[in-house]
């Protein structure tokens, strides 16, 4: 008998996939597919941002700077060198999770502020020398990416496969794959969440004194909660960078960076499942406010605003414990 935490666990990946298979008869055109594939890439990089932030309590202001080394590993290893996709994506994930505890054992000492400033520095560095290496890189005009190829299998949005004895779109076959990558990216943090070290995480989170006394090794579980979490933004860099097929330094950004902050304090930091709707509000907005032209980005920084100062806990804790008062409410009525 699963237990109630179990229960939940799965209750909300198998939501997350049912959704994710009525989605499509939603999506009119090769635009929504590209969207909503972006959307699912971006998703499981929050999830693994949300380990971090979330759980453990530390902020990182430069996470697209792991994103974009994994994009360009993976560009540079299979559009320079002739690498296979998924050796480079591996190798590139090694790599960078080597930087990011190297990077992260000093880092991590700080905390508040002077934390932020650091990671911000360490993604303003990795951001110039993608700008400023142009043999490797291309510098600020950017690079072109193969499409990826598993198995000699080459899945590109622009091809044709079968499936089951069904025809699908190259950008169907995307869409199908970011799903998949993005279901077994929530099943590890979930998992992840609720093993020794998800519980030493929250430990850390609560009071890195009280965890130091009750015997946890603060400075190793946030190293590897660092590690873990850069590795998820390398991974999904290198399929974003695929998915693309040219990437730019703005993968990169500062821009990038704040993009993933934010969907993790509005979808709800510690809150799995609610970084991923922050994920899909923060990408579908810009589009649903389109037609306003210049306000756009007044209207969107009012949305957030508002968002904030009455949901300060994100969009599904806020959410759910709302429907879960008006729940009680009619029990305790029909009582």
């Amino acid at each position: 008998m699963l237990n109630t935490f179990m229960q939940s666990r799965l209750r909300g990946l198998v939501i997350l996939a049912l959704i994710l298979v009525i989605l499509p008869a939603f999506l009119g055109n090769p635009f929504h597919y590209e969207l909503v594939t972006q959307m699912a890439i971006i998703a499981a990089t929050v999830v693994g941002l949300n380990l971090l932030v979330g759980f453990a309590g530390q902020i990182s202001l430069g996470h697209a700077g792991f994103f974009g080394l994994g994009a360009y590993f993976t560009g540079i290893a299979t559009g320079t060198y002739g690498w296979s996709s998924v050796p480079a994506l591996v190798v590139g994930a090694i790599v960078v999770g080597a930087i990011a505890w190297i990077v992260g054992r000093p880092i991590l000492r700080l905390k508040g502020h002077y934390l932020s400033m650091a990671t911000l520095a360490v993604g303003f560095i990795i951001a110039i020398i993608l700008n400023n290496e142009r043999a490797l890189t291309g510098g600020p005009d950017g690079m072109p990416v193969p499409a990826f190829e598993i198995f000699g299998w080459e899945l590109s949005a622009f091809g044709r496969y079968s499936l089951f004895g069904i025809t699908i779109e190259g950008f169907q076959a995307w869409y199908i794959f970011a799903s998949v990558v993005l279901l077994v990216a929530v099943w590890f943090a979930l998992n992840l969440i609720e093993s020794p070290i998800g519980r030493a995480l929250r430990s850390v989170h609560g009071s890195e004194v009280a965890a130091s006394v009750v015997g946890v090794n603060t400075a190793k579980y946030k190293s590897l909660v660092f590690v873990i979490s850069a590795i998820y933004a390398s991974l999904m860099g290198s399929l974003y960078a695929h998915f693309q097929g040219f990437i730019t330094p703005a993968v990169a950004s500062f821009e990038f960076s704040i993009l993933f902050i934010t969907m993790v304090v509005l979808g709800g930091m510690g809150s799995t499942f609610g970084v991923i709707l922050g994920a899909v509000v923060l990408k579908l907005l810009p589009q649903v406010l389109a037609d306003f032209q210049e306000l756009e980005h007044v209207m969107f920084g009012l949305i957030l605003m508002l968002t904030m100062i009455f949901m300060p806990k994100g969009l599904l804790p806020t959410l759910t414990a709302f429907v879960s008062k008006k729940m009680r409410k009619k029990a305790g009525g029909e009582a």
